[in-house]
């Protein structure tokens, strides 16, 4: 399985991710040759190598009518830092190395500029994208802008972005978008994203770090802060690991194959970086979580409604043990599995539709095999067949409701319908070949 993995040690910014991503693409020059022809005015990629702690890197620079993106940094403490794709509260120094002997009073004029989620779909409708492309940069924008809203008390609709709406911090987005598209990793995994600690200056002042809308993003993603004084995840970077991240970790068991580093400009005791592993995973795993309550005062209808609320809520699988419990009483042991991102939704069902007063958690890696279903026309009726492969093993089936359907409407037992089945699907999988 193609598989990604993530290190945001140092946080994570629209520019960083761009440039680790570029570092694994098979074509990077010719990707910034594209990214050029896309119809943003002013804008222009330019892929430059860096070094951070003896590590050679890429820094993505964007630049919109001949300037690129800065920040004012005054002991890690910088305007526009929330706001914008940019890592800017250690993507840009201005303490001695890039002394350009002006004033900067002017430098952010061009970046002023207020869009609405509108605007930014009426952009992106011209860039000319695949539609998945397109897709995913809207649903980018919608996290930042449901974040936003949330943040200043104000409907979607409303919500006006600064930096974050400026051409630079689309073509960030459009560009991580477009790779992964290109890249198209069958699996994303991250690690937990360092944050940052201290506080950050804006448009709206001075705001705790992570900012809040990089903080209202990140609900339910594994995050830690505290190493480096400064902002490191920004909302855009924050907004592109929540919609195409599938799950937060450990680097899984994997051959890799190549690595990207993406940097940020400023320098710290860390590499600067974010940094992209692309291999294989051997076998697929992943993690889940078991949540584990014991119960002895619950009617069976009760404990099967709370079963159906877990399923309905995105249970990967909910079971009960009989067991037995103090004072001799029989009861329940009720077992909910999940991913880890529902974790809260879980615990807060369980609190809810059961009598618990607590509730046990396990962490347990899982072993699964590749599934898919694929449907089959019969003279009965469509079909859908499971299928699942995978650690030297093929499996198939037809579906359970598909086949008892069948046997209803012919009269016939569940054995022959399930027989009637398999003969339509070699019959058709013949007819493929």
């Amino acid at each position: 399985m193609k598989t990604l993995y993530l290190e945001c040690n140092m946080g994570a910014a629209g520019d960083m991710l761009t440039a680790a991503l570029l570092e694994l693409h098979p074509d990077p020059v010719g990707f910034v040759e594209r990214l050029n022809a896309l119809d943003l005015p002013g804008v222009c990629f330019r892929a430059e190598k860096t070094v951070k702690c003896g590590i050679t890197g890429t820094h993505m620079a964007v630049t919109v009518n001949g300037q690129e993106e800065e920040s004012l940094d005054t002991e890690h403490v910088h305007e526009h830092s929330h706001e914008h794709g940019h890592q800017h509260d250690h993507d840009h120094s201005h303490e001695h190395e890039h002394d350009h002997g002006h004033h900067h009073s002017h430098e952010h004029a061009h970046h002023h500029e207020h869009h609405g989620l509108h605007d930014i779909e009426h952009i992106v409708s011209h860039m000319k994208l695949p539609q998945k492309v397109e897709q995913d940069i809207i649903s980018v924008y919608c996290l930042i802008a449901e974040a936003e809203g949330h943040v200043h008390g104000r409907p979607v609709t409303e919500v006006h972005f600064h930096e974050v709406g400026a051409m630079d911090a689309v073509a960030d987005v459009a560009a991580v978008c477009l790779l992964l598209h290109e890249l198209a990793p069958e699996r994303i995994v991250a690690s937990p994203i360092h944050v940052g600690s201290g506080q950050v200056r804006c448009a709206h002042g001075i705001l705790p770090v992570p900012a809040p809308a990089t903080a209202w993003i990140l609900r339910d993603v594994p995050t830690y802060g505290g190493q480096v004084r400064g902002e490191l995840c920004t909302p855009t970077g924050a907004a592109l690991l929540k919609h195409f991240v599938q799950e937060f970790g450990n680097q899984p068991l994997m051959q890799v194959q190549k690595i990207g580093y993406g940097c940020g400009k400023k320098d710290f005791e860390q590499a600067n970086c974010v940094r992209a592993l692309w291999g294989e995973t051997a076998e697929n795993r992943d993690s889940i979580l078991e949540l584990r309550c014991n119960l002895d005062d619950m009617t069976p209808e009760a404990i099967g409604f709370a079963t159906e609320e877990l399923f309905a809520a995105g249970a990967l699988d909910v079971f009960t043990i009989p067991v037995g419990m103090k004072k001799n009483r029989p009861g329940v042991l009720l077992t909910c599995m999940c991913r880890a991102e529902k974790r809260e939704e879980m615990i807060r069902l369980l609190m809810l539709h059961t009598t618990t007063l607590g509730i046990r958690e396990t962490v347990c890696n899982r072993y699964v095999l590749n599934r898919s279903v694929e449907t089959v026309d019969t003279e009965f009726g469509t079909v859908r067949i499971k299928k699942a492969s995978g650690w030297g093993v093929q499996r198939e089936k037809p579906e359970y409701e598909d086949v008892a359907e069948i046997a209803r409407k012919q009269g016939i037992s569940l054995a022959q319908a399930v027989q009637l089945v398999q003969t339509a699907a070699k019959d058709a999988y013949l007819i493929k070949e």
